[in-house]
């Protein structure tokens, strides 16, 4: 799925698996387009945040174009901007902000919360790309989950960095879906259909060998802020083992589904 295609300068083509709903999953459009924007940055620049909005729904059976464009190269950071096409246009555009890693104080004030680790937990996982651990909601807007990617990866900071990034689109609605008095812990098949609109995510440690979990999981700990206007913003930390690896901000759109005609 990260093995993208060159098609002239800047640009790629990937493609995407289908998935239990049909179409395209957002995580996967976000990972590529990252890997797209770092495939055209220096080695020495890490990725440090990224913004993103889904225009459309993808179509899982058409390739994904996908454009960067190089806004800034500085001596201390770069910016990229990535637009992500199918046929009926723009269904992704993104910006990415790439560093060069500072000699300078590190404090991490954020810590993990105390959970029942994977093991004791049944999978869950909607799609055979990754592995879920569910630990659950509540009506106060909290979801948590343990998320890896099926398959181990290759010592690629990039390659773990789109991992994170594919991975931080799954919890972000089930915290948006608990803190609605409507939705009920069977909304998403019954009651409730949803979508991402934006997304997110500032990169706080490389996923290396010291702070990486030897197992691959990464616990994502979400809350919802609010519900308005069919959206709910949903702000949440992933942890791998102790380390507070990234932040993750999404808006969601949960609206009930209409009746059948």
């Amino acid at each position: 799925m990260m093995e993208l295609e060159a098609h002239g300068p800047d640009t790629f083509v990937a493609a995407g698996p289908r998935y239990p709903w049909g179409g395209l999953f957002g995580g996967q459009i976000v990972a590529q387009g990252l890997r797209a924007a770092a495939a055209t940055v220096d080695g020495d620049y890490r990725v440090h945040s990224l913004h993103a909005y889904f225009i459309r729904a993808g179509d899982h059976a058409q390739p994904i174009r996908l454009e960067v464009d190089s806004l800034r190269n500085g001596r201390s950071f770069v910016t990229r901007a990535v637009v992500a096409r199918q046929s009926t246009g723009a269904i992704l555009n993104m910006s990415a902000s790439f560093q060069i890693d500072e000699a300078a104080t590190d404090v991490q004030a954020a810590t993990p919360p105390e959970v029942d680790k994977p093991d004791a937990l049944p999978p869950t996982a909607w799609s055979p790309m990754f592995d879920r651990r569910y630990v659950g909601a509540d009506e106060t807007g909290r979801a948590t989950a343990w998320l890896r990617m099926s398959e181990g990866l290759a010592d690629d900071p990039v390659l773990h960095a789109c991992a994170l990034a594919y991975l931080s689109d799954d919890t972000p609605t089930e915290a948006v879906a608990a803190l609605h008095p409507g939705a009920g812990p069977s909304w998403s098949e019954h009651t409730f259909v949803s979508f991402s609109l934006d997304h997110a995510i500032w990169f706080h440690r490389p996923l290396d060998a010291a702070t990486t979990d030897p197992d691959g999981w990464q616990l994502h700990d979400f809350r919802c802020h609010g519900l308005l206007s069919s959206r709910g913003l949903a702000v949440g930390q992933i942890f791998s083992g102790e380390a507070h690896v990234a932040t993750v901000a999404q808006e969601v759109l949960l609206r009930p589904r209409r009746p059948a005609p």
